[in-house]
């Protein structure tokens, strides 16, 4: 058996797509992995000993420039996705037997699919943006009352043109050079009826959360093997654990002097501090031995040390800290990432920080409720009940359902 599998998004778009795919070729099938051809995709696919298809451009070129990107560039890139998906998942699929797609919105992966004759399958990580009678587009329990179901529907018909407008010139361009029809409906289309959700099923509740017929497995965890580093486990045996503080792919546009602010709010709470560098470039802002800053890290060896995690709230992140039973706390920049902030703070295994700008004041009182003994009790508990073995469950669902008998529309 043969599989691509495709994503564009940053390292929580990425690195479960490489866990699935080494689900995958332990079952015995031989797999592609189309992703951005960001540096460290390139490494962490050499990890594992799978060569990167290098798919659209780099996440770090269009996310961690000097400003956010605009509204008119999302147009832009929008088309240049669905035209690198034409071309690079044709040539990758020739032959295949199945194409997984995840990711931002993968709108070319499935007429790719169609037009090969293969299986396709849409996967996300959590449930927000799919198509639900209960409530509104970006929205679920806890956030507000939903609107009346008049009003239900017509936000998501808006939702739907806005997908449209966004993918559906680039695709229908494409469809039309392979004698393929129009679409008047991408993002239903992309979704399919039977989407995969491959995410922690305390993190993520499902049931009742989308018209579609979810398919649940679990979060696709690529095992991390690799020690950290001993200048790194000489400063965690040299006191008390730190928090660390660390914010992934986000440039955090608006928080110049964010380092700055959490090393003086983590300091108030006589606590030491660990910086993770990311793509915001975070560093030290003085020479005292309370604070160490870090690269590329085994986060799964290391979230198991730390007194609490204060991150941005991608999927990743998340999903890592709740793994290590370590409290959050989540400071939400963009896209999915104030789901996991409420979904954290609902669960009273940390805190959700209000807006995508800290101060040292709301720090220090969010950190407050992370660094409770109530909280720190809640997130250990917690983590003994999530599921392990995601990956391998979908890896086996793909299987079976290529060697079996349904139509090769969806999975």
């Amino acid at each position: 058996m043969r599989v691509v599998l495709s994503t564009w998004g940053s390292r929580g778009d990425v690195e479960p797509v490489v866990g699935l795919a080494v689900a995958l070729r332990g079952l015995g099938a031989q797999v592609r992995v189309c992703a951005p051809p960001d540096e460290e995709f390139v490494a962490l696919l050499a990890r594992v000993g799978l060569p990167l298809v290098p798919l659209g451009p780099t996440v770090r070129s269009v996310v961690a420039g000097e400003r956010p990107p605009s509204a008119e560039y999302a147009f832009q890139l929008a088309a240049e996705l669905v035209a690198a998906r034409f071309e690079t998942l044709t040539a990758a699929a020739e032959g295949c037997d199945a194409l997984l797609a995840t990711g931002l919105m993968p709108s070319g992966a499935r007429s790719v699919a169609e037009n090969l004759g293969i299986r396709y399958v849409f996967a996300c990580f959590h449930t927000l943006g799919l198509p639900s009678s209960h409530f509104p587009p970006g929205r679920r329990p806890g956030r507000q009352s939903p609107p009346e179901e008049t009003d239900l529907k017509v936000l998501w018909e808006q939702d739907a043109q806005r997908v449209n407008d966004l993918y559906g010139k680039a695709e229908n361009s494409h469809r039309a050079a392979l004698d393929m029809p129009p679409l008047d409906n991408v993002r239903d289309y992309v979704f399919t009826d039977r989407p995969w959700l491959a995410a922690e099923p305390s993190l993520v509740p499902w049931e009742n959360m989308t018209d579609l017929d979810l398919v649940q497995s679990g979060p696709w965890i690529l095992p991390d093997e690799r020690p950290l580093p001993e200048e790194l486990e000489a400063f965690l045996d040299a006191g008390a654990p730190p928090v660390y503080v660390g914010f992934g792919s986000m440039a955090m546009h608006t928080s110049a002097d964010v380092a700055r602010v959490a090393i003086e709010a983590v300091r108030a709470q006589g606590r030491r501090v660990l910086l993770a560098r990311g793509w915001a470039e975070l560093s030290l802002v003085d020479d005292r031995d309370d604070c160490f800053v870090v690269g590329e890290v085994n986060q799964q060896a290391l979230f198991g040390r730390v007194a609490a995690v204060v991150h941005h709230g991608g999927a990743g992140t998340t999903t890592t800290a709740a793994r290590a039973g370590a409290p959050q706390l989540v400071v939400p920049q963009i896209a999915d990432q104030p789901y996991w902030a409420a979904r954290v703070a609902e669960l009273g295994i940390g805190a959700a920080h209000d807006g995508p700008t800290p101060t040292f004041d709301s720090l220090s009182a969010a950190l407050t409720t992370v660094l409770s003994p109530e909280t720190g009790a809640r997130a250990r508990a917690a983590a003994g009940a999530m599921s392990t073995d995601g990956a391998t469950v979908a890896a086996q669902r793909l299987i079976d359902a290529v060697s079996g008998e349904r139509p090769p529309a969806s999975a």
